[in-house]
């Protein structure tokens, strides 16, 4: 089977049902593919019950379609997936669900994208070819787990957060969470409320805030320097929550929305009584919960890159030139700016593409 388009979008994440909304918009034929066989796949079936969005709801809205005025201002996870199930309605947003895509490349002599992708139902190879191909498995496209020495040899329970329900089947175990990111600090607190003895692996030095910290952070950025308001909520965290130092914690010497903006890197969130964890170098465990991240896996099906992404499957250039590539390529949910980037650079990328199909 073969089709034609004029941009195709690989990925039915809230980066691709986005983008696809913004095109739908402007009147611009699109295809979204995607493996699984629902929108949003990490939200609807690998996401822990108590996730809430950890930005408030302005911050989170995708393109044209504002959070309800009831909806609380930290979104939990399934009043966030029936705002998806409107918003794929509301702007017609039909993924061809269960294809796999294996290749995607540039013809010069046709000036096209040909993407190959495997029916997962059928068995089949199907062949899409557009003007445009837009990127939409973003970061998140594959749970990571570090190499671990030991690892292969231990007997308890292993598994990545995305795996991560809820603490129920915890309750009576000593449970180990690598990584002290949103995710591992929101899971470890899930445990402790199961009443698991749960430990929290700490590699580098964090900042730990709460929710509350974060949005008045990001309310100042809007009127202050970014150094003042590092201070400032730096300052409101040390009134919170003491020396952390007594946990083994230590702060990074540059502010907390200063390395967000350079390098990316994700808040902490502080979720409640942190005194419950210990400093402890060893000790046997019944489960380890990976809270280590994700990976890019554009690199196993994307043959040529168009000068937009690295060795790793991540844009080449920072924020906010990194969502364009070369010969109609683009890519969206890769800024590492969490939903708020998503709805940027599905608008910037629709508005781009708009201007060239309109100026032919």
């Amino acid at each position: 089977m073969k089709q034609e388009t004029i941009v195709m979008i690989v990925g039915a994440g809230p980066a691709g049902i986005a983008t696809s909304a913004c095109l739908n918009l402007l009147s611009i034929p699109n295809i979204v593919l995607e493996r699984e066989d629902c929108y949003a796949s990490l939200w609807q079936k690998k996401a822990y019950d108590r996730l809430k969005l950890h930005l408030a709801k302005n911050f989170c809205q995708l393109p044209h379609m504002p959070f309800p005025l009831s909806a609380p201002t930290f979104v939990p996870k399934n009043m966030f997936v029936q705002y998806l199930k409107n918003y794929v309605y509301h702007f017609n947003v039909d993924p061809l669900y269960q294809r796999s895509v294996e290749s995607a490349w540039y013809d010069k002599s046709a000036q096209k994208w040909v993407v190959t992708a495997q029916n997962n139902v059928s068995g089949l190879v199907e062949e899409y070819v557009s003007e445009f191909l837009v990127v939409a498995t973003g970061e998140n496209s594959e749970g990571f787990i570090p190499n671990v020495y030991g690892l292969d040899t231990f007997k308890g329970l292993v598994i990545h957060s995305s795996e991560y329900e809820n603490g129920k089947t915890f309750g009576d175990k000593d449970v180990l969470v690598v990584g002290a990111g949103n995710s591992g600090m929101e899971i470890a607190y899930d445990l402790c409320n199961w009443g698991a003895q749960t430990s929290v692996v700490v590699r580098s030095p964090i900042h730990v805030l709460n929710k509350e910290l974060v949005q008045l952070g990001m309310y100042f950025l809007k009127y202050i320097r970014c150094t003042i308001v590092d201070k400032m909520v730096l300052v409101l965290s040390k009134l919170l929550y003491g020396d952390l130092g007594r946990f083994g914690i230590q702060r990074p010497l540059k502010g907390p929305f200063l390395l967000k903006k350079k390098q990316g890197d994700h808040l902490s969130l502080m979720l409640e009584q942190f005194q419950r964890l210990k400093q402890e170098t060893l000790r046997q465990f019944d489960a380890i919960v990976f809270a280590t991240g994700f990976k890019s896996t554009v690199r196993k099906w994307l043959k040529e890159d168009g000068g937009l992404f690295n060795e790793k499957g991540m844009p080449k250039h920072k924020s906010p030139n990194h969502w364009k590539g070369e010969n109609g390529l683009y890519c969206v949910g890769f800024a590492s700016a969490g939903l708020f980037g998503i709805s940027n650079d599905a608008k910037n990328i629709a508005n781009d593409i708009f201007r060239i199909v309109d100026g032919k």
